[in-house]
């Protein structure tokens, strides 16, 4: 009370604050308030902070209250920095409550939002062990978390299966709730043997906890009996804030486990809606007030169903509709402060004044005095919190002044118009006004008028209107008047106006306009398009104005479209009135879309149309077409109609001859003398009924393939042949003398491929082949019959005559002798070394005709297997005898040093040392050179058992010398040298 005593004081000392319009200090305004806060009780820092801050002129002065109580801020338990309240070693006995804070200046005080700080804590699980759980395999079971004390109840949960951080997995047969932290498990399976513990998180305090480990020890059923869906979890009536989210939980035990569906009573569920992989978890994000209503899941297996209800009910925060602004108001008028919240349920109005309860319900103030001056907070609130308006009222009261807005010092008007000249003072309490023209006083009469606000009227000006006028004006406070002239102009009249005009798409039109104005003003014209000013900068492709005539604002419209159709304005105007004529543009085109496209009487192959007619700009419309689209194609195409031409009269027909069991999307288009239109918005897709397949598979045929085996081939139909569901194929063959037809079904709609397999089938049987599909509606017709062949024997002979032939250490050559049977189609040669197993050996495959195959990538100094087999579709026959051989010795590992590159004449001669291999690398039997040009990778290779070599010198460029070591085993490694015809380049590598 007493600070509110000295606050009053220091107020009623300051109130000349409010006395001049120049004053420019200003009330607090808060920059930020203190919000809800939770303080762990177990928090290493020993202090918490609420924050406050303002903006004002002078600085605000702050103070804070708890409980409706004042801080004493003397306390060493708080502190002040800037607004902000220190509190440390916060204690939760003295310090729990409810907090705000106070900013005031010698133009008033306001009240911060209220804030709550409470201490957050989450205790241990207690120490005693779990009993363990014993559950029978297919049983449903729930393993309770039971939480320790907390607060705030926010926690988070889940369980450790054996150890940390080994965490349980949601599916959907186990399922953690978020209510109560329990683990639910559908049905019980051997796997779920295992210790169990609930861990449980605080967000608000940043601490978790575990308990003790529960075990769980499944019990093996023979066979597990299956039982119904039975919701365990259940979700309860829901109270939500708009734009909250929503959680719901619905979980259900059952073997098979449940499946689980949601779904709104009685109306769609709302588009932001979520449900979880597993089902059991639906989330409504940004709940709006519509999303209101009740909500059910549904759990089902094949042993019954279960269902559960509850609703939804959302309410809203305080919103303001209308809120309260900084105000400046007269002295002694009335003052109307509007401020109107929403929200559910309906807030409630209060009101304070410089921080303290003031009024309920709606402002009015009469006859304001200084008193009334200082910081106004209107207050919106229901069970769901607060929101604060803050504003500032000032009460002015001075004499009247035209500093800040003197009358204009020469004012135009036309002759036969109307002019308004305004006075407006500066003044508080408002004026009294007085008009003079010249010596002579003006009042209300036909012609003149002075308005409640000063301004003064004048109608029907004529040249003797023209003149000096002065404003008087008096209130308690003085006096003050300003003074003008009128200058009286020639009107501005239009004197050629646009005609309407009627034109055809992508012709030009014209529309004229012409006007006499005061010469001694500036004339524009402004053109207008069904009361939009055009742009002429923006449409200047379609829009033109001719600038070659004075006083003609003529309108060029250039390849005129549907959309430029309509009313158009000229308006000639200068800076003291204007002048308008208006004239009609109708533009002949294409006719508009078709609306209203409904689809009806779906069948197989054809659908009914209907539609309403669009505009026909101006052009009766001659007939329709009706477009589709389907998935074979993304471009849109003509149907086949009933009647075939749709006159331009009728808003229905059939579209025919459509594929069945296929999704279509339909349009229509209309058509008249100027070209066809835009098409209709496209139908909802929709799929015909389906049929029999009336197309059989193309390419029957086949034959080959391994013993015993019959391999039948055919072309599958592509999706538009299918007609309906179920698709697949039906495969005829009997011996190709034979009276029985011997029938298989394909299911498969995308196989061209069937393998009959019997081991009393002869080889190269001749046999007669058919193929029909079938759906969910019938057979189609058969295939051309077809003549194949069963598979042929392997061959029985093996290669003879093996031999092998050792090129290098990585190559060698295998050669045979052919087998006498015809059956042969290919040699296949295996080989593996010795260090592998014969099941590991390579494969290679050569043509029927060939005598000999090269193998290749051969490891150097290693035992090789060799065999090789004649084979054929059905398979390969008996292998040759193997043949054993050694690959020789790795070629040396050493390059050739070039110790020398001489010039000599015509020629270079290069030397190098000789190269000794190494004990496991093959003898040096010679050495190869390549001369080649620099860039390329053929040129003259030489042989020589020599250490040097003559080349000769190149005509034009550089070359490479390559010289490289030659064994049994193959080439060494190169060394290089560069040389030059022009000069001596030696390069060495």
């Amino acid at each position: 009370q007493r600070f509110k005593e000295v606050f009053m004081r220091l107020f009623k000392w300051e109130k000349k604050y409010h006395m001049t319009y120049e004053d420019k200090g200003f009330g607090p305004i808060f920059e930020e308030q203190p919000i809800n806060t939770i303080y762990p009780e177990e928090s290493p820092e020993g202090k918490v902070s609420l924050n406050c801050r303002a903006r004002a002129s002078p600085f605000p002065v702050y103070k804070w209250r708890m409980n409706n109580g004042d801080i004493d801020l003397t306390s060493d338990r708080y502190s002040m920095v800037g607004g902000n309240l220190v509190i440390n070693n916060p204690d939760k006995q003295k310090d729990a409550g409810i907090y705000y804070c106070l900013a005031s200046n010698n133009y008033g005080m306001v009240r911060s939002t209220e804030a709550t700080l409470s201490f957050g804590y989450l205790d241990p699980f207690p120490p005693e062990e779990r009993p363990e759980v014993r559950v029978k395999e297919g049983k449903g079971m729930v393993l309770l978390c039971d939480p320790p004390y907390h607060f705030p109840d926010d926690l988070s949960y889940r369980w450790l299966l054996n150890e940390f951080p080994v965490f349980i997995t949601m599916d959907k047969r186990r399922f953690v709730s978020q209510t109560n932290g329990n683990l639910y498990i559908a049905n019980v399976e051997a796997s779920d043997k295992g210790n169990y513990s609930c861990f449980v998180s605080s967000p608000s305090i940043t601490k978790s906890v575990f308990s003790k480990f529960i075990p769980l020890i499944p019990l093996p059923e023979r066979t597990t009996k299956p039982y119904p869906a039975d919701i365990v979890v259940q979700f309860k009536d829901v109270y939500a804030l708009m734009g909250q989210n929503v959680t719901l939980e619905c979980f259900a035990l059952g073997n098979p486990v449940p499946d689980i569906r949601w779904r709104k009573v009685l109306e769609p569920m709302p588009s932001t809606a979520e449900i979880s992989t597993s089902g059991a978890v639906l989330k409504i994000f940004n709940i709006q007030l519509e999303d209101e209503g009740i909500y059910e899941c549904e759990a089902e297996n094949n042993r019954g169903k279960d269902k559960h209800q509850a609703r939804i009910y959302v309410q809203a925060f305080p919103e303001w509709v209308e809120h309260i602004n900084d105000t400046e108001v007269d002295i002694g008028s009335d003052l109307y402060w509007p401020c109107v919240a929403t929200g559910k349920p309906i807030p409630t109005i209060r009101w304070l004044k410089n921080g303290y309860s003031y009024h309920r319900g709606e402002l009015r103030l009469y006859d304001v005095t200084f008193e009334n001056a200082g910081m106004y907070q209107c207050i919106a609130e229901n069970t769901h919190g607060a929101i604060y308006a803050n504003a500032e009222l000032k009460i002015l009261a001075l004499a009247p002044t035209f500093e800040m807005n003197p009358m204009k010092k020469k004012i135009l008007a036309a002759k036969g118009g109307r002019v308004i000249i305004e006075c407006k003072p500066k003044a508080a309490p408002k004026p009294k006004f007085l008009w003079s023209k010249g010596t002579e006083r003006l009042v209300n009469s036909s012609r003149i008028l002075i308005w409640e606000d000063g301004s003064l009227e004048i109608n029907n000006i004529t040249r003797s209107d023209g003149g000096v006028y002065t404003c008087f004006v008096e209130n308690n406070k003085g006096k003050a008047n300003s003074t003008g002239t009128l200058v009286i102009t020639d009107p501005t009249r239009i004197i050629l106006a646009p005609i309407n005009a009627d034109i055809t798409v992508g012709e030009n039109a014209t529309m004229q306009c012409a006007a006499s104005f005061d010469p001694a003003l500036d004339l524009t014209f402004v053109w207008s398009f069904n009361g939009y000013v055009i742009d002429f900068n923006k449409e200047n492709i379609h829009y033109q104005r001719n600038f070659m005539l004075d006083s003609n604002g003529e309108l060029l419209i250039r390849n005129a479209q549907l959309k430029h159709a309509g009313r158009y304005t000229c308006t000639a105007q200068t800076i003291v009135d204007n002048s308008s004529a208006s004239a009609d543009l109708v533009v002949r085109g294409p006719p508009g879309p078709p609306g209203g496209l409904r689809i009806e009487d779906v069948r197989a192959t054809s659908v009914a149309l209907t539609w309403s007619r669009g505009s026909d700009n101006h052009s009766p419309i001659s007939k329709y077409t009706i477009q589709t689209k389907t998935i074979l194609s993304d471009d849109w195409k003509d149907a086949k109609t009933d009647p075939p031409i749709i006159e331009g009269n009728m808003e229905a027909a059939r579209a025919v001859d459509l594929i069945p069991w296929m999704e279509y999307e339909f349009r229509v288009v209309a058509t008249n003398t100027l070209g066809m239109g835009e098409p209709s918005i496209p139908s909802n897709k929709i799929k015909t009924d389906g049929a029999a397949p009336n197309v059989a598979p193309s390419d029957v045929g086949g034959g080959g393939g391994s013993n015993r085996e019959l391999t039948i081939t055919w072309a599958p139909l592509s999706r538009e042949y299918h007609y309906g569901n179920n698709f697949g194929y039906i495969v005829a063959f009997k011996p190709f003398d034979g009276e029985e037809w011997k029938k298989v079904t394909v299911t498969n709609p995308d196989t061209g491929r069937y393998v009959h397999k019997d081991e009393t089938m002869r080889p190269s049987t001749a046999f007669q082949v058919k193929v029909k599909a079938f759906n969910n509606k019938g057979d189609g017709p058969y295939s051309l019959t077809a003549v194949i062949h069963s598979a042929q024997d392997a061959p029985s002979e093996a290669p003879t005559a093996v031999g092998v032939k050792v090129l290098s250490s990585s190559e060698i050559s295998v050669h045979w002798e052919h087998v006498v049977e015809k059956i042969v189609e290919s040699y296949q040669i295996r080989y593996w070394a010795s260090h592998d197993k014969e099941a590991a050996a390579h494969r290679v495959q050569v043509a029927s005709q060939e005598y000999s195959a090269r193998l290749e990538n051969l490891l150097p100094d290693t035992q090789y297997f060799v065999e090789v087999r004649a084979c054929n579709s059905a398979g390969c026959g008996p292998p040759s005898d193997m043949i054993e051989t050694f690959t020789k010795k790795a070629p040396p590992s050493q390059p050739p040093r070039i110790i020398s590159s001489i010039r000599s004449g015509s020629r270079y001669i290069i030397t190098w040392d000789h190269v000794v291999a190494l004990s496991n690398e093959s003898t040096v039997t010679g050495y190869k050179v390549l001369y080649r040009p620099d860039g390329q990778h053929d040129g003259k290779l030489y042989s020589t058992h020599k250490h040097s070599i003559e080349v000769p010198i190149p005509r034009d460029g550089e070359y490479v010398v390559e010289v490289r070591a030659h064994s049994d085993g193959g080439d060494g490694v190169v060394s290089q040298v560069k040389i030059s015809g022009k000069h001596i380049l030696i390069k060495y590598s």
